[in-house]
């Protein structure tokens, strides 16, 4: 490291768990972060403060006025622009030591494999059940670590999932509810901090991963409710009969879920 980056980089390297050896970890560790609204705005801005050297960013929409009360990344002079060019101009302004892959669309079961196979960690910040179980079918196939992430109103849960390790998300929900019984953040509303609180922890744990320190979130899911400010945490495990990781899988591939 640089003198320039052993100033910045300061406060992690006096850390006896990290040092500079686990910065130069952190610069070599690549992680792919699904949708850069909510969630992915603070896992995407202290992924680019911490120094991690590849941050991929993946989605199709363009910043709008409403996204503004929660998706902190992007700004009001950012209205109409895509979030992944939005996402990464304020990356490299915190950061420019990092190297940050733009992927502009959506995930889908024709695609997932290839843009996750060149990342260590993926952060699932996507906000629907379509994507979600998208990106944990692919995760479990291609043996990827991921952190699963989702909010609604006061409402947020994250967990982590190692492959053939621990309870992958299929483990708790097998199968995706029907479309017209859980509402979106757009249909129902959501607290604007709550995706901060919920979205630096899924960063946390992909810090966690690349530097191989502490306890990762697996096998337990953690509820946290922002009007009582109370988590809750819920053990779960792995299910034999898991359609995707269990000992007889029925899902071989990726499948678009409708």
């Amino acid at each position: 490291m640089n003198n320039l980056q052993t100033e910045r980089y300061s406060r992690h390297i006096m850390l006896k768990e990290v040092g500079e050896n686990g910065q130069q970890t952190l610069f070599n560790g690549r992680v792919l972060i699904i949708g850069v609204g909510g969630l992915g705005s603070p896992a995407a801005l202290y992924l680019a403060a911490a120094g991690v050297g590849t941050i991929g960013i993946v989605d199709d929409d363009a910043v709008d006025l409403s996204n503004l009360q929660r998706q902190v990344i992007h700004s009001t002079p950012d209205i109409g622009r895509l979030k992944v060019e939005s996402a990464r101009e304020k990356m490299l302004q915190i950061n420019p030591d990092v190297n940050v892959v733009a992927h502009r669309g959506r995930v889908t079961a024709s695609n997932i494999l290839s843009i996750i196979s060149d990342y260590d960690f993926i952060i699932d910040c996507t906000d629907n059940f379509t994507a979600k179980f998208l990106i944990n079918d692919a995760a479990v196939l291609a043996n990827k670590s991921y952190s699963h992430g989702g909010i609604l109103r006061f409402d947020g849960q994250t967990m982590t999932v190692k492959p053939r390790e621990s309870a992958c998300y299929r483990c708790i929900f097998p199968e995706p509810p029907p479309i017209d019984i859980m509402p979106s953040c757009s249909q129902a509303g959501v607290i604007g901090v709550l995706p901060g609180v919920i979205g630096t922890l899924q960063a946390t744990e992909a810090v966690k991963f690349l530097l191989g320190i502490g306890e990762l979130l697996t096998d337990r899911l953690l509820t946290y409710n922002a009007l009582k400010i109370k988590f809750r945490e819920v053990a779960v495990k792995r299910d034999e009969n898991c359609p995707i990781c269990g000992r007889n899988p029925s899902i071989t591939e990726p499948e678009n879920i409708c």
